[in-house]
């Protein structure tokens, strides 16, 4: 465990922290890839779809484009009757197609690690880039997907009313090098307790320090 108590952070995010990993000691990244170009392509699919969901989307996908070049060579209709159980499958074709393209010409075939890269990227957005330097890099980042997002504010780790907002303030509130793991401690707690019609509060490490739980408020659904 990372504790956080032995460094100048606030002790109610310090704890809050160590109830979250104490809980959900085995949280971790359930998208399956082997290398970051498959990663990032699982991300953008990833998209109002479950990991699940994905993983056996990429199966197949993978076993025809291997890599960026293979991709980019595929037609846009295969790709589609590939993942079309995805949501929005139309779209995320175009998207993981037209990524595969651009890696491939501007970046030799390859993901590159800078954020401002990425975005520049066909349907990647702040939080597939995130999650893509700290999963794929280790670079410390903080990725808000709607768990995130719900989970922070609900809790009373900020008040954002967008993910920069968010994204910001909980970097202000953990230190750099517990970003990466906070990210996947507060969305195993929105999938397994937090949910965001009927939050389980009996089952939550965390319930002292929620403000959501202490007003008996849950508002913040999303």
């Amino acid at each position: 465990m990372k504790s956080l108590q032995s460094r100048s952070f606030g002790k109610k995010y310090s704890q809050i922290y160590d109830c979250l990993e104490c809980q959900h000691p085995d949280a971790k990244p359930e998208l399956i890839y082997k290398n970051n170009f498959e990663l990032l392509t699982a991300v953008i699919l990833s998209a109002q779809c479950t990991d699940v969901r994905v993983n056996a989307v990429t199966s197949a996908l993978f076993g025809r484009a291997p890599d960026a070049a293979a991709l980019a060579g595929m037609d846009v209709g295969d790709i589609e009757e590939i993942i079309k159980s995805c949501g929005l499958f139309r779209s995320k074709a175009r998207y993981i197609q037209q990524t595969a393209k651009l890696l491939c010409e501007r970046f030799g075939g390859e993901v590159p690690s800078g954020f401002n890269e990425l975005v520049s990227l066909p349907g990647v957005s702040r939080k597939t880039a995130n999650v893509v330097r700290s999963v794929g890099f280790g670079i410390p980042a903080i990725a808000v997907d709607t768990h995130v997002f719900r989970v922070s504010r609900r809790i009373g780790l900020s008040d954002g009313k967008s993910v920069e907002d968010v994204e910001r303030d909980l970097r202000k509130r953990f230190p750099e090098n517990v970003w990466n793991r906070l990210h996947h401690l507060l969305i195993f707690h929105g999938r397994r307790v937090c949910d965001a019609r009927a939050p389980r509060c009996g089952e939550c490490s965390i319930r002292d320090y929620c403000r959501a739980y202490l007003r008996n408020d849950f508002s913040y659904k999303s």
